[in-house]
This record gives structure tokens, C-alpha cells and sequence, in this order.
């Protein structure tokens, strides 16, 4: 058979981690962020890794041809022989025609994107509501997964306060929006072209969600 390669589009907030993190599960391929590409090139002190912490430290934004790089580094590692799912990569049309440019190098081709829709209301609530414990860092929702004893971690059973992400706060996460509309949403119209794009509704139990992409995917 031949390497499955998907990609999963959506805002943020849609489900796309917790939905690769199924498909690895489901199909045993590797699952690729680039955030977490990121940091490991960093730690692993590589030339690109390098690049990438001066970047990071001053606060800047990594380039389009730096997180290429970065991509096409991590798609030479031997897990992603049988596939590979790309989650939040690419978001912009001149790393999508990057991503094109790599894959054809290896010899690959994309098999599905999968657009998993969210209305901006329901990615709000989403994350906004998002808090971790303040010591163990044990994640939480506060309307979908409040701890069972106010106040208290399920996990460490510490009393310190719920803690929240500076980038779940409302003004950045409707700041992660507008980029999203501006920058990342055209990216639908740049591969419907191909006629790999399935939209799915991102919406309900997380279980009824995975049962909509493994239908995109799979047809």
C-alpha cells in the first residue's frame, strides 16, 4: 500500500491534535506538528534547530522557509514510511506550495485533507474555557471537564488555582481567528482545487467527529 499522507485543516480549537492523535492510532503512522518539530530541532541543536531558537527567543515569528526546512527534515525520519498526518502545517498557500515542492522530492503524494469545520463561537468556548493545574499541569475544562471536588486536582489532589494559557485568553484567541479567516482559511480553496478536500462537521462527541474523518478519509 501505498504512505498514506493526510492533512487536517481547521481553526484552532476544532480537535485536529486529538483527532491525529486517533489516526495514529488507527492506522499506525506518524503524526507531525510543527510546534512539536519545532522544539525538538531546537533541542536536538541542529543548524535549522539553531535558527530556530534565536527566532523563538527574540519573540519573532518563524520564516515559511525555516518551518519548510523544518518539515522536510522531520519527513526524512524513518516513522513516516508507511504516512504521516500533518497537523497544523501548512497554514499558509506559500508553505502548502512548499509542502507540494517536498513531497514531490520524496516521492509522495497527499491523499485526503480533511477541513474540519467549528463555528468561531464554539472555538471560543472551546478555549477560553481551558484551564491546567496549577502544579501538575493536569488539563481541564471548566463547562466539559471541571474537577470532580472544586478546587481540588483529580490528579495530584493539590489545591492550587487553575491555571490558564495566555493564548486561551478571549482577545488572543480572537486575535488566533483573524489570522486563521486571513491567512490559513484560503488554504481550502487551494487544495479543493485538487479534489482531495473533504469538509467535515467539527461539532458534538469527539467519537461522532472521528467516525466523520475516517469516513473522509476513506470515502
Amino acid at each position: 500500500m501505498a504512505p498514506v499522507v493526510i492533512i487536517l485543516l481547521g481553526p484552532p480549537g476544532a480537535g485536529k491534535g486529538t483527532q491525529a492523535k486517533n489516526l495514529v492510532d488507527k492506522y499506525g503512522i506518524a503524526h507531525i506538528s510543527t510546534g512539536d518539530a519545532l522544539r525538538a530541532a531546537r533541542a536536538a541543536g541542529t543548524e535549522l534547530g539553531k535558527q530556530v531558537a534565536a527566532i523563538m527567543d527574540s519573540g519573532g515569528l518563524v520564516s515559511d522557509e525555516l518551518v519548510l526546512g523544518i518539515v522536510r527534515e522531520r519527513l526524512k525520519q524513518p516513522d513516516t514510511a508507511k504516512g504521516f498526518i500533518l497537523d497544523g502545517f501548512p497554514r499558509t498557500i506559500a508553505q502548502a506550495e512548499g509542502l507540494d515542492a517536498i513531497l514531490r522530492q520524496l516521492d509522495r503524494k497527499v491523499t485526503r485533507i480533511v477541513d474540519i469545520q467549528v463555528a468561531d463561537a464554539v472555538v471560543r468556548g472551546r478555549l477560553t474555557g481551558r484551564r491546567s493545574c496549577g502544579k501538575c499541569g493536569a488539563p481541564y475544562h471548566l463547562e466539559f471537564s471541571p474537577p470532580k471536588v472544586d478546587g481540588v486536582c483529580d490528579k495530584c489532589g493539590s489545591t492550587a488555582a487553575l491555571v490558564q494559557r495566555a493564548d486561551d485568553m478571549a482577545e488572543k484567541v480572537d486575535a488566533r481567528l483573524v489570522a486563521y479567516h486571513q491567512v490559513t482559511e484560503l488554504l481550502a480553496g487551494y487544495y479543493k482545487q485538487g479534489g482531495l478536500l473533504a469538509a467535515i462537521d467539527g461539532i458534538g462527541n469527539m467519537d461522532d467527529v472521528f467516525a466523520r474523518v475516517v469516513k473522509a478519509i476513506e470515502g
